[in-house]
């Protein structure tokens, strides 16, 4: 009932043309927005002439409307059609507030998948690459005043398998752990003022004695500038300094004196208001807020803030059946998060995906830990790499400062790298590492989450699908003594010639028990790990199997259960994909409070 209340918003949201109407970045908040999401005139290009047409000047009339932020394979959309169509176009006037005149204006696009041009009033605003993560324009020199008309075009190529795509499905038609594509606009579009030199970002890092350092990035920076920056509490100021900005840099730091800690369940974190000045006057202002939360691992186990956790996480492909990878409001966002939380876990896998910069807001402030990751390619060349590349270093910039993200994952199963064994490849999976170790030494880095590790990993992420709770104990029982091999799961756990490195042991995929939900609405090739239980009661006695098993296995000092809800033809989650329970969720918090 309460999904059907959350579908039921967002349909009724679609359809008056405000979906998603919140903040999209709650992390870099600026007072001054306008949201872009709504209708918007859309058009195929099939025949890719668009582009030969000048589509962005001409008065070409697109056939079609669609509405943002949802991809146009979705039902929210107001289209779903999930057949191939490589490039489309966008396009809607917009007319801006009278109070922004004389401001610097920024066009905000929190995802497009894959390539996206922009126009303004016909004139080229700028291209990025990378379907996952956030990217903006300065507007300003195109705007004008009255009406003024934006133009996206997207290329997202449906069967490149070099593309980091995820779990969208190459072929026409979802089948087995892959899904419906997304193509285009898929997170929130919108417009904000700023003043004539203004914030790019922040980076907020803590230690657990109270220091918080700023490291701030001023765009059309000039001599003067300062950065100030207040901290509060509730409704008290604990903190409060600035620094001088040196180009388009400035940092420093300040002290909170006996902070509260962020954890797991205890989602303490303080608000921060940062103030770009020219002597007195504001330049811009940006609303942000932080937590004190360290990451380490000691002796085989994981530490938060110099107390050892168990990792009781759950794998979140983060699909809808109305809107795949767009979560189709706010509240389902929160939805999901809380019903992990109710069934004993204290974190999520987010697989195959960048989740909206909403999910880990509201991570940090329910205490729950995520896992993040990106989309995998499935074939490697030097392309690719390049690629890759270029898009963890703008995912970590995003997602920096979330107190709720304490590890990175960028391959999963060598997706990407299919042969382990070439050196080109290993030097891949070591390069990850390192690369994203040099922009963010403060979290935990999985190189090749699963097997064929190489030795730069700070978790042994292994994944296993025993049936049951015996073949699993058997199976790793003797794991971390003396001369005892890891054990392979068809591949093997280390690539040679590299070993163990002695990391922590994570079992980051396992279970994956398929049961069909009465009354559940799923396809005729629905599947799941070792077949698909008869009842309700063979399920949990599975499950309950497993988790006595890894109750004897000290050595594992984290899991992550498949998966949170059934996807399309996947139906192994705990949830229906509409989000209905298919377990009682205190039977399930009772197996995860046996884990510690």
């Amino acid at each position: 009932m309460i999904y059907l209340l959350l579908l039921l918003t967002a349909t009724f949201a679609a359809a008056q043309s405000i979906p998603r109407p919140e903040y999209p970045q709650p992390q870099f908040q600026r007072d001054q927005w306008q949201t872009l999401n709504g209708r918007w005139d859309f058009e195929f290009d099939d025949s890719n002439v668009g582009l030969e047409q000048n589509w962005p000047t001409s008065d070409k009339k697109f056939s079609r409307q669609i509405t943002v932020p949802f991809a146009f394979e979705t039902k929210l959309s107001g289209i779903g059609d999930t057949t191939f169509h490589p490039y489309v176009w966008y396009r809607r006037n917009v007319t801006l507030p009278t109070a922004w005149q004389g401001k610097r204006v920024l066009l905000h696009f929190g995802a497009v998948d894959y390539r996206a041009a922009v126009w303004v009033n016909g004139k080229l605003a700028g291209n990025h690459e990378g379907g996952s993560v956030s990217f903006k324009f300065d507007v300003t020199e195109q705007l004008k005043q009255g009406a003024n008309v934006i133009t996206v075009r997207a290329e997202d190529p449906p069967t490149d398998r070099f593309q980091p795509r995820g779990k969208q499905y190459w072929e026409k038609d979802s089948r087995g752990i892959f899904y419906t594509r997304t193509t285009g606009i898929w997170q929130s579009v919108w417009l904000e003022a700023t003043g004539s030199s203004y914030l790019e970002r922040v980076r907020i890092t803590t230690s657990l004695n109270g220091d918080v350092r700023f490291d701030g990035r001023i765009h059309r920076d000039k001599p003067g500038l300062s950065l100030h920056a207040t901290v509060r509490s509730g409704n008290s100021v604990v903190a409060s300094g600035q620094g001088v900005a040196k180009g388009p840099r400035v940092a420093f730091s300040l002290n909170v004196s006996d902070p509260r800690l962020w954890n797991v369940n205890q989602p303490n974190l303080y608000d921060v208001t940062f103030e770009l000045r020219d002597g007195s006057q504001v330049l811009d202002k940006v609303a942000s807020y932080y937590g004190y939360r360290q990451v380490t691992t000691e002796n085989g186990r994981v530490f938060i803030n110099g107390r050892p956790t168990y990792l009781k996480m759950v794998l979140d492909q983060g699909y809808w059946p109305e809107s795949t990878i767009t979560p189709p409001t706010d509240e389902a966002i929160q939805f999901d998060i809380k019903a992990m939380r109710e069934m004993g876990f204290n974190g999520a896998r987010k697989h195959q995906k960048v989740e909206d910069p909403r999910y880990h807001y509201w991570a940090d402030r329910m205490g729950f830990l995520v896992s993040g990751e990106t989309a995998n390619s499935y074939l490697f060349d030097e392309d690719y790499a390049g690629k890759f590349t270029r898009e963890w270093i703008e995912i970590v910039e995003r997602d920096y400062n979330h107190p709720s993200v304490i590890m990175w994952v960028p391959i999963n199963e060598i997706w990407g790298v299919p042969n382990a064994r070439d050196v080109q490849q290993q030097y891949h999976l070591r390069a990850n590492y390192w690369l994203i170790k040099s922009l963010d030494p403060t979290r935990l880095v999985i190189e090749n989450d699963g097997w064929e590790h190489v030795d730069t990993t700070d978790l042994f992420g292994f994944h296993d699908y025993a049936r049951t709770g015996d073949m699993l104990y058997q199976k790793y029982k003797d794991v971390g003594k003396a001369g005892a091999p890891f054990p392979a799961n068809g591949r093997a756990a280390v690539v040679p010639p590299y070993q163990y490195n002695g990391s922590p042991m994570f079992l980051s995929e396992f279970g994956g028990i398929a049961y069909i939900a009465p009354g559940s609405n799923v396809p005729k090739d629905a599947w799941g790990y070792s077949g698909v239980e008869p009842s309700q009661t063979s399920a949990i006695v599975r499950l309950r199997g497993l988790y006595e098993a890894l109750a004897k296995l000290p050595q594992i000092t984290g899991i992550c259960y498949t998966q949170l809800t059934d996807v399309e033809q996947e139906i192994n989650g705990l949830l229906t994909y509409d989000r209905k329970p298919k377990f009682d969720s205190k039977a399930l918090r009772e197996m995860n409070d046996l884990l510690r």
